[in-house]
């Protein structure tokens, strides 16, 4: 049952960024419909099928696509970001998708099995990240926490909370300001791989670091079309 809401949760979101897409060429000049095409259907929506990252994580950066020439603008600055920390954040995943960027950590990289205090190394990635947040500090960032489908909901919920809560909390310590940071548990809701296997279950045990551009950004970007 867990499964078939799940496929069903990313089909429906496969299908809204679909319609999207089409909208927005309608309108759009040539150069417009390039850029919408180039990312939203390249990079959203590859992500959604590909099932790199859960719903919560795609969902953040549809969310906030304004797509077109601005949306290729940002998507560009996105690109020189995802560059930058996948040279200083080691053991982390960097997906570019759209107009964000998702950064991957599993989550025993970053805790002990049942902890929510992070490691020593744990604590150098995430002072890494920040550094690259102060350089950029025109986005915004949501950080998702994931189980995998051992334990009860409850406490895989919970868990998958107060992990989420840790990295922001550490976060914020480093500089980062608390208002550019939500925080989101999805417990085992958006499995990524099979909760049968060993491999399977180690995938979904994750944090999920979502970046993408805030107002001023996004201002920017049209004012530049």
């Amino acid at each position: 049952m867990k499964s078939i809401k799940i496929k069903t949760a990313t089909w429906a979101l496969a299908i809204a960024a679909s319609a999207m897409l089409f909208q927005a060429c309608a309108t759009a000049t040539k150069t417009q419909k390039g850029a919408v095409i180039g990312s939203a259907a390249g990079g959203t929506i590859g992500a959604i099928i590909g099932k790199k990252a859960g719903n919560t994580a795609v969902g953040a950066i549809l969310g906030g696509a304004i797509g077109g020439t601005a949306g290729a603008l940002i998507g560009r600055k996105m690109d020189r970001q995802a560059e930058e920390i996948k040279q200083t954040v080691p053991n982390a995943e960097v997906i570019r998708e759209g107009e964000g960027i998702i950064v991957k950590f599993d989550s025993g990289i970053l805790f002990d099995v049942n902890q929510t205090a992070l490691k020593p190394a744990a604590r150098t990635n995430i002072e890494n990240l920040a550094t690259s947040l102060k350089n950029n500090p025109e986005t915004i960032v949501t950080i998702v926490g994931h189980t995998d489908a051992t334990g009860t909901d409850d406490y895989n919920q919970k868990l998958s909370e107060r992990r989420a809560a840790a990295v922001k909390s550490y976060a914020v310590a480093q500089g980062i300001s608390s208002s550019r940071l939500n925080t989101q548990g999805r417990g085992e809701s958006e499995p990524i791989d099979d909760n049968t296997t060993e491999d399977g279950r180690a995938k979904n045990r994750r944090v999920e670091i979502v970046i993408v551009a805030n107002e001023k950004m996004k201002e920017e970007a049209k004012s530049a079309q």
